[in-house]
């Protein structure tokens, strides 16, 4: 733990300060204080020097003494004092994070941070702090008026709001159940009975951000709100996390990195879509944003809220073995609106055209006619994922990697989807010259097309990560099919959970069948969970006079799998204890723990050969190290990728043993870049 300085007239101590820096160590510097300096204090931000650069770092402990040798030592340059240190229980929580994940604290601490306040030049902070006391001083926190929930509703925001201490809770309810409503209440009565309390509500993905921060501040109108993710402006993002820093933010909203902010008043942390793999970060720190929500709230002794139609197995593991309790939402919240009815059309009958049945066009066809919107959901994105020479069989390969090059048309590309590089739609064959270069498969863009030629006088609009590349363009796709302008949507998993479309009554489903042949033990559960996702778009307002009963129709050459009958019966509960059966019995998680060293380097064999002398390199009773072997997708960038999985069924062994495996591997001397991942998600 940091040590405090209590003294007076103190000219001289040392700072430990932890960089942003893949160093697995914090720092010493040399602070000379004039007397009547105040003495820095851990959780201030300190400009101090590192090798040839200035860079700000985190002051995470003081001492009048260090073991550095004085030649060794370099002065602190400046400590920053325009803003109050970051609290103890913060540091706390970044310091489990540093320790869970195996990463130095510096890497965890400051880049959680603005960059205006880690830039190099202080950021005056006055204008800002101005700006949020304003608000606070000149608005009231009162509610506006709520609907009336139903009964099963109420007693979730009850129960939630009454809890006390740690209470980890699932909110089981299907879609359209009004989670949403419940945690808006909830959080309601949390507000008012403590003054000063601050509520945290994670959402997976920037797009659903807009939908939710418009609810919240229709119903807390006097209450100031701060947005945090990734896609904010600087100066923005700062102007939030300095409300949130300060406790004038009583509702802070955001997607995983809203987990490491700064929230001194702390008394609720609500998770959406708790089960979404977008809460795990995939680059530089692998940590789960769902897994520290509940770490923190463990930290504060406060309710966490985990809600779901498809809760992830962990979760439900934890619900049935007594560590969470459920409260279920059975029924949709909105009078006379049910859940859809799932209907299979088998491929191997009913013939796609353009890759849609005739059984789909005809709804579609119904839809229009009755002035009501169809989503069709495909979640792969471009026109078609490959591009080929049906006379001598070249395919378009990524030059870069091992993948195939995706076309897309409307942009005269082939685009690789891993390293973003482009090239232009060859004219001809380049291996033999034919001209007659064919599309294979289908993507959002083939099946907008398709259906520009089936439905002419129809409103179409494609929602994926290629249509809405500009800031702000996703949001006002949304509204746009918010307001009645689309009749058919196309979209891949942007579209397929969070939104509320009122007046959508079909999906199709277009493609799903090779997750349920993928190498990855978690596909069949992502599959079947974004699968009711997307299917609880439809029919969220209930069937209108004349119109059409809510319907989802799955395109599928396989219609007897176990997953499809899971999914016409909308039956969670059958499909998770039967899955959580074979987790258990071919020993992967919940029932096991994982951790991935992932290497990389310009030949495999470096890799491979780096993953050997780290299989081999210190003792491990008890854990599991599978052989190393090349990763699906081998060579990203002409980069050569292999990866080395670790398992244990004890967390706390397989801790202990990356511990002592981490100070050796970073020990060792290698040609191949290197990191690991604790919990993995993509194996």
């Amino acid at each position: 733990m940091p040590t405090s300085i209590q003294q007076d007239n103190v000219t001289q101590l040392y700072l430990k300060i932890a960089l942003d820096t893949p160093l697995d160590t914090c720092f010493d510097y040399r602070w000379n204080g004039a007397p009547g300096d105040a003495v820095p204090e851990p959780g201030q931000l300190a400009l101090v020097p590192f090798g040839r650069r200035e860079v700000v770092g985190l002051v995470v402990g003081v001492s009048d003494s260090t073991e550095v040798p004085a030649d060794k030592l370099k002065d602190v340059l400046a400590v920053r004092t325009q803003l109050a240190p970051l609290i103890p229980e913060w540091l706390a929580l970044c310091g489990f994070a540093a320790e869970y994940y195996q990463r130095p604290l510096g890497e965890v601490a400051v880049p959680g941070l603005p960059k205006n306040l880690r830039a190099e030049k202080p950021v005056s902070l006055e204008r800002a702090l101005k700006k949020i006391a304003k608000f606070a001083l000149a608005h009231d926190p009162k509610p506006a008026n709520a609907p009336v929930l139903n009964p099963a509703q109420q007693q979730a925001a009850d129960a939630i709001a009454a809890a006390e201490g740690f209470a980890p809770t699932l909110l089981y309810g299907v879609t359209g159940s009004g989670k949403t409503e419940v945690y808006l209440q909830a959080a309601a009565q949390v507000l008012a009975r403590h003054a000063d309390a601050q509520v945290l509500i994670l959402v997976p993905e920037i797009n659903l951000t807009p939908q939710v921060e418009a609810n919240v501040c229709a119903r807390f109108p006097g209450v100031r709100l701060a947005t945090l993710h990734s896609g904010l402006a600087e100066g923005e993002r700062l102007l939030n996390w300095l409300s949130a820093h300060l406790g004038h933010a009583r509702i802070v909203l955001g997607t995983r990195l809203a987990i490491l902010a700064s929230l001194p008043r702390l008394r609720l942390i609500i998770i959406d879509e708790e089960h979404d793999p977008s809460y795990k970060q995939q680059e530089g720190l692998r940590y789960s944003a769902r897994d520290l929500a509940v770490w923190r709230a463990r930290q504060l002794q406060i309710p966490i809220v985990l809600g779901s139609a498809t809760p992830s197995l962990e979760t439900w593991q934890h619900v049935q073995s007594g560590r969470y309790r459920k409260l279920e939402l059975r029924e949709r919240a909105s009078k006379d609106a049910v859940l859809p009815k799932v209907r299979l059309v088998d491929m191997e009958r009913d013939k796609p055209g353009e890759g849609l049945t005739s059984s789909l066009v005809s709804a579609i066809k119904r839809r229009l006619d009755c002035g009501e919107q169809s989503l069709l959901f495909l979640n792969r994105r471009g026109y078609a994922p490959v591009l080929a020479c049906d006379a001598c069989g070249w395919i378009g390969n990524c030059p870069r990697c091992t993948a195939f090059m995706v076309l897309h048309r409307p942009e005269h590309r082939l685009r690789c989807h891993h390293c973003s590089l482009e090239m232009r739609i060859p004219k001809s064959c380049p291996t033999c010259g034919n001209v007659d270069l064919q599309p294979l498969g289908r993507g959002t863009q083939r099946i907008e097309e398709s259906l520009q030629l089936v439905f002419p006088q129809a409103r179409i609009l494609r929602i994926d990560a290629d249509s809405t590349r500009l800031k702000g363009s996703a949001q006002s796709a949304f509204d746009s099919v918010h307001r009645g302008e689309v009749d058919i949507l196309v979209g891949t998993q942007m579209v397929a959970k969070g939104h509320d479309f009122r007046n959508l009554t079909l999906v199709g489903v277009l493609n799903p069948d090779t997750a349920l042949f993928s190498h990855d033990y978690r596909a069949s559960e992502r599959l079947f969970a974004q699968l009711m996702q997307v299917a609880g778009r439809a029919g969220r307002a209930g069937q209108k006079e004349g119109g059409n009963a809510s319907e989802v129709l799955i395109q599928t050459r396989y219609p007897t799998h176990p997953l499809y009958g899971a999914v016409m019966a909308h039956d969670y509960d059958r499909f998770a204890a039967d899955l959580l059966e074979e987790r258990k019995q071919a020993g992967v998680p919940p029932f096991m723990y994982q951790a991935l060293l992932r290497a990389e380097a310009r030949e495999l064999d470096t890799a491979i050969a780096f993953l050997q002398h780290a299989a081999h390199c210190v003792e491990h009773p008890g854990i599991t190290i599978n052989d190393p072997i090349p990763m699906t997708v081998t060579r990203v960038a002409n980069v050569e990728r292999a990866q080395l999985l670790v398992e244990s069924p004890s967390r706390p062994a397989l801790q202990s043993f990356l511990k002592l495996w981490m100070e050796t591997l970073r020990a060792t001397r290698t040609r191949a870049k290197w990191s690991l991942e604790v919990d993995p998600v993509d194996i």
